[in-house]
């Protein structure tokens, strides 16, 4: 048996700034089936300068204003982290949550995440990557924007830095919000696997199920997908985001392809077995034989049932003599 596909339900800052909003999101994750919940950790004033525009799916999302504007309203303080954390524990839900600032990583390592997430916009960020690795903790890196070349950068930074690589897990990943189905190039998640050997998966922002479900089929061993309570929030990733019963469809059939992808050893299984003898088919008479009679296509063929001897065997019969007396349609 596979090893379970780990979901991730990216609640991200589809709370809106509130913590009610951002508990009732771990409750509808809860439900649908998730592994874990992640937010994200961030100041405003450390993560962007005050100038920095929106991106265009933003500004089609959230309105006018800089993208500082927007994201200073959805800061999570220290006690909102502690709360969301402690109501992760209560639905059974890992809780998570991405860091975008050296301080955002002390943070959560005092709040005693078990794993960093970091964002393909912080992929090329070495100063970061080094300190979040000083922390021992496993780490899943986001590769969007980004090319093979950087990819291998960035890992052999952490591997000579000592960080195991046992720990570190790439996902492929598109940035743009939704993606596009022809720009999501779900093949380039083998390259990765095939460069580098490490944990893969899928972080994923099209439209709909279809493709996280697709990169399971593939290989995908952690699956990231945006979701919310309403699309027609407002707020900069909502549109991009599955709704609770969305999000439930796509963890139930990526369970459903977990078991379906099996051991991967070809052999009939036990809910088929018994249809072995009713489908296949096994030698018989087509004609009374008399014993010593020789076999041949006009007095030999196949039928139903498959409890007799296989048709694999027809060359074995054709010309040999037939050993007693066989009625029309007797098993040979």
């Amino acid at each position: 048996m596979n090893k379970a596909v780990f979901i991730i339900a990216e609640a991200g800052v589809n709370h809106n700034g509130s913590i009610e909003l951002a508990k009732t999101l771990i409750d509808k994750a809860a439900l649908a089936g998730v592994d874990a919940v992640k937010f994200q950790t961030f100041k405003a004033e450390k993560l962007l300068t005050p100038q920095t525009p929106k991106a265009e799916y933003q500004k089609k999302t959230s309105g006018a204003g800089t993208q500082f504007e927007m994201i200073k309203k959805l800061e999570l303080d220290q006690k909102a982290h502690e709360i969301l954390k402690d109501h992760c524990q209560q639905t059974g839900l890992e809780f998570m949550s991405t860091p975008f600032d050296l301080d955002s990583i002390d943070q959560l390592d005092d709040l005693g995440v078990k794993r960093y997430k970091v964002g393909s916009g912080d992929l090329t960020n070495l100063p970061l990557l080094r300190h979040m690795a000083t922390k021992g903790k496993p780490i899943i890196l986001s590769t969007g924007m980004a090319d093979m070349r950087e990819i291998e950068t960035v890992v052999n930074e952490l591997s000579c830095s000592g960080f195991p690589m046992d720990s570190l897990a790439l996902l492929h990943a598109n940035t743009e919000y939704p993606t596009p189905y022809e720009d999501v190039n779900l093949q380039s998640m083998l390259s990765i696997k095939e460069k580098f050997g490490l944990r893969i998966g899928y972080s994923d922002h099209t439209a709909g199920i279809e493709v996280p479900v697709a990169a399971v089929a593939l290989g995908a061993e952690i699956i990231e997908k945006h979701f919310t309570l309403d699309r027609d929030m407002e707020g900069p990733d909502h549109k991009a985001s599955l709704e609770p019963d969305e999000l439930k469809n796509m963890v139930t059939a990526i369970r459903h392809i977990e078991q379906a992808l099996g051991d991967g050893i070809k052999k009939p299984s036990p809910s088929e077995t018994h249809n072995i003898g009713i489908a296949r088919k096994s030698l018989v008479a087509l004609d009374s034989i008399r014993e010593g009679e020789i076999f041949t296509e006009e007095n030999m063929g196949v039928k139903r049932p498959g409890t007799g001897i296989s048709p694999l065997k027809w060359d074995q019969y054709i010309g040999s003599k037939a050993s007693r007396d066989y009625q029309k349609d007797e098993l040979i």
